[in-house]
């Protein structure tokens, strides 16, 4: 079993930052490849970025390359996501996700995560 606890939303102005946390249990942390996905208000689930297990592979969503940051301590068993230049389009709920598969490849798509938080509200007023 594997918990994961979001934290660092809140309200922001268009152009802030934010950084997201999600806390992991667990001790085989290090081995999950790790994603950030979100939920706009009347919209579906989007993927927003994904970092393998070691950390050497990494994707971004379209829309946030370049704004936003995954980064991973497994030390910590924290994975995180930078938000800058924060836009109102990113007003969402964010979630973070694991996928406890062995792979070395990055986890877009969200029906392959095993294990979900219970998301942090992340609002940007313009």
């Amino acid at each position: 079993q594997v918990q994961l606890l979001e934290s660092g939303g809140g309200l922001v102005q268009a152009g802030g930052s934010l950084r997201l946390s999600c806390a992991a249990s667990g001790r085989t942390f290090s081995s999950y490849a790790m994603g950030w996905f979100r939920r706009a208000p009347g919209k579906e689930r989007e993927f927003v970025a994904a970092i393998s297990w070691s950390g050497g592979r990494i994707y971004y969503e379209g829309s946030v390359k370049g704004r936003f940051t995954i980064s991973r301590d497994n030390a910590k068993i924290t994975v995180y996501l930078q938000m800058n230049s924060l836009k109102p389009e990113d007003t969402a709920v964010y979630y973070c996700a694991a996928d406890t598969n062995p792979r070395t490849a990055v986890v877009i798509n969200q029906w392959e995560y095993d294990y979900w938080g219970q998301g942090t509200q992340v609002t940007v007023s313009s």
